[in-house]
């Protein structure tokens, strides 16, 4: 069994250096890899371009990266609740492109898998097709999307043993489970970090050969990004 266990979020994005791409999981505000982010942001690393289904918000996930101007290029389905964001690509100091959630998910899988293209009917004559190859099946339109190319795939996990298995809880599985892998490596960070053998081989989402470098976080604050409740009866 190769132990691909590193000490801390510092040494586990090595490598990771001035205007690479890096895919990153998370969901709203779940799932986060908080603690690979937190290190990026003291890393002062620059030009980057981040692959996640969005930006986090102003003081949160990739919105750190963001106040920092770290992040070059952001590539996401959703950006809305970032007022840091918004400033940055109405100004023009951040690129963005835009993709349907369903689109960016399957370029991640088809990454993972090793599968260089695929066609969607989503986003066929909008701009999201733009300059892309059509084709039509079954008498509807398709367009061609290729597989992401990241230099690092960065997730987080519940569970994960020192061979890089992973267990994803709740809803923090949504993107983390397509982008591990996806990337040439991938780091994992995990609430619990187990001995091999401890995690039911049954209930595993991730196998370890997907995952390079793995380690257990601290401090994950799981916020909820907008809470609603309703008046208590008197």
């Amino acid at each position: 069994m190769i132990d691909k266990r590193v000490k801390n979020a510092k040494e586990a994005i090595q490598g990771i250096s001035d205007g690479m791409t890096l895919i990153v999981g998370g969901f709203g505000l779940s799932g986060i890899p908080e603690n690979s982010i937190a290190e990026l942001v003291v890393s002062n690393i620059s030009g980057l371009t981040c692959i996640s289904n969005n930006a986090g918000v102003d003081d949160f996930g990739l919105g750190l990266l963001l106040q920092k101007k770290q992040i070059k290029k952001m590539i996401a389905s959703y950006v809305g609740e970032n007022a840091e964001f918004e400033r940055q690509m109405l100004s023009g100091e951040l690129e963005v492109e835009l993709t349907p959630q369903g689109t960016l998910a399957e370029k991640c899988r088809a990454a993972q898998h090793g599968i260089p293209a695929f066609y969607t009917p989503a986003g066929y004559g909008t701009e999201v097709a733009e300059g892309k190859e059509t084709k039509e099946f079954n008498g509807k339109m398709h367009i061609m999307e290729y597989a992401y190319e990241a230099d690092f795939s960065i997730v987080k996990a519940w569970k994960g043993d020192h061979a890089g298995n992973l267990i994803f809880r709740g809803t923090a599985r949504n993107f983390n489970a397509p982008m591990a892998g996806a990337g040439k490596i991938t780091i994992a960070e995990v609430e619990e970090l187990v001995e091999p053998g401890e995690l039911d081989p049954n209930q595993i989402h991730i196998p370890g050969i997907m995952v390079q470098r793995i380690f257990q976080g601290e401090k994950f604050e799981k916020r909820i990004e907008q809470r609603t409740t309703r008046k208590r009866e008197s």
